[in-house]
């Protein structure tokens, strides 16, 4: 148990030490859980699935699968956001659970990898979705030489960047807002894809049948297809960061986390079986954008420049979800007083976490300024989310355990079986992705640990107080 909370805060949080205001309903709950997954995935993965498995079946048995987890991980997370509604998310659940240690090295593993490496690589597929118009080839072209070039295109991603970070700083309603709007929006255009592959004469049920060789096939593709729907899915846990913005999180987060799932899932399904109605499985198989080329197909280069535009649509609007729920981490543990006091301070005119959300922007402009390659942004940030999804899911077999009496306004179905699977499963992710890029997850390791020796000097300086998940323990 942290020890009892010292009788003043510093200078500079005392005057900013008030609660984030709950001004997100329902709508943009479920907007923030479908705008923030639906991002490019679902137009890049299934080549990587076809040619991973080799047939439309085990394509969907594949989606299925994946979409079955998340929801079980969505479910998991329903009851204890709607438990514990505040701030921070994953990590109020797990120093509750765990202590002040393991929720410090969660917020550091966020603050300084996950978080802006998740928004630098949005930013970064962004501008090479964007490329494929002609006006936008100067991304792929040089901007600044020397021994530390600079491509036009990491200049797009950071002004982007700052774009949506500026929108979240003068306030989640208007963030939020915008989320709803341009989630529907979203999902108009991808129906509107859908719409077209279907109406067309060109396409065959007779796809559906078609198979090409698998590489590797077996349990491993199947694997890699199942990994890749699971990265399509990735994004949901993002509501719970901002759970003490939302209004009756008791009812609105169950609500968005599991209804979101189920709309996104459906998308999905609906795209794929879209796309292989167009197109045979070797062209899947061979296509680096199926969904372009299945348009290009039944519309031309109109059609092709149609998806083009939806893909980029849709990648800036998860990227409003992803910059809104990381700022919340570190202001969430700066209000224990487990990081630096600043990072609690709340804009007084717009109400939002504004010291974080500006040092969250600068560390993604490092990250795409000395990295900039899609992939390594990527795989830098799967290593630790996949960690932490696994360690804050089992956080339910503890609360249930340590407060069987603690009202739970949503209890998550089929208690204890589904947070198990969804934990094993978790650890099966995170063992492939070990396996799969041992260097990078070294890397993303060692990085996570470098904030220990920081966790240990933060709490000797600032002594953490006792937070929000505490408390719960104490009133019981």
């Amino acid at each position: 148990m942290s020890q009892p909370a010292p009788t003043s805060l510093p200078s500079n949080a005392e005057a900013t030490n008030h609660d984030l205001p709950r001004v997100l309903g329902g709508s943009h709950a479920i907007a923030i859980v479908v705008g923030t997954i639906i991002g490019s995935g679902i137009f890049l993965v299934p080549t990587e699935m076809m040619v991973a498995v080799g047939s439309s079946g085990l394509v969907y048995l594949a989606w299925v699968v994946g979409g079955l987890l998340s929801l079980f991980g969505a479910m998991t997370y329903a009851e204890l956001g709607a438990m514990m509604p505040y701030a921070g998310g994953e990590y109020v659940y797990l120093r509750g659970a765990y202590g002040d240690r393991t929720a410090f090295l969660y917020m550091w593993t966020w603050f300084a990898v996950a978080k802006p490496a998740s928004i630098a690589s949005v930013t970064s597929g962004l501008a090479r979705t964007l490329g494929i118009f002609a006006a936008f080839h100067f991304l792929e072209t040089q901007a600044i030489g020397g021994p530390l070039p600079v491509m036009w295109a990491q200049i797009f991603a950071v002004a982007v960047t700052w774009l949506i970070t500026g929108l979240n700083y003068l306030g989640i309603k208007k963030a939020g807002d915008f989320q709803v709007v341009f989630t529907v929006l979203k999902a108009v255009l991808i129906l509107v894809v859908v719409g077209f592959c279907f109406n067309s004469a060109l396409g065959s049920w007779g796809n559906f049948a078609t198979s090409v060789r698998p590489t590797p096939g077996g349990l491993s593709g199947f694997m890699i297809a199942l990994i890749a729907t699971l990265w399509a899915y990735d994004g949901w846990n993002d509501l719970t960061m901002v759970a003490g913005e939302v209004k009756r999180p008791g009812k609105n987060l169950p609500f968005a986390l599991i209804g979101g799932l189920f709309v996104v899932g459906a998308l999905f399904m609906a795209t794929n079986a879209a796309i292989q109605y167009i197109l045979p499985a070797a062209q899947i198989a061979a296509s680096p954008r199926p969904a372009v080329e299945a348009l290009r197909h039944v519309a031309g280069p109109a059609g092709a420049a149609l998806v083009a535009g939806g893909m980029a649509f849709s990648i800036f609007v998860t990227l409003n979800g992803t910059v809104m729920s990381g700022a919340r981490i570190p202001f969430a543990a700066a209000r224990d007083r487990l990081f630096f006091p600043r990072f609690a301070e709340i804009s007084p005119r717009f109400q939002s976490p504004a010291y974080s959300l500006v040092v969250q922007g600068l560390l993604s402009t490092v990250l795409l300024l000395a990295l900039g390659r899609f992939q390594q942004l990527f795989e830098l940030a799967v290593f630790a989310e996949w960690l932490f999804y696994m360690l804050t899911a089992t956080t339910v077999f503890i609360y249930r355990r340590k407060l069987p009496l603690m009202t739970r306004p949503y209890r998550v179905w089929g208690y204890p079986v589904l947070p198990a699977v969804f934990v094993l499963s978790a650890a099966v992710v995170l063992y492939a992705s070990f396996v799969g890029n041992l260097i990078g997850s070294l890397e993303g390791s060692l990085l996570i640990l470098l904030g220990w020796p920081l966790y240990e000097w933060v709490k000797h300086k600032y002594g953490a107080s006792v937070g929000q998940s505490q408390k719960v323990f104490e009133s019981e």
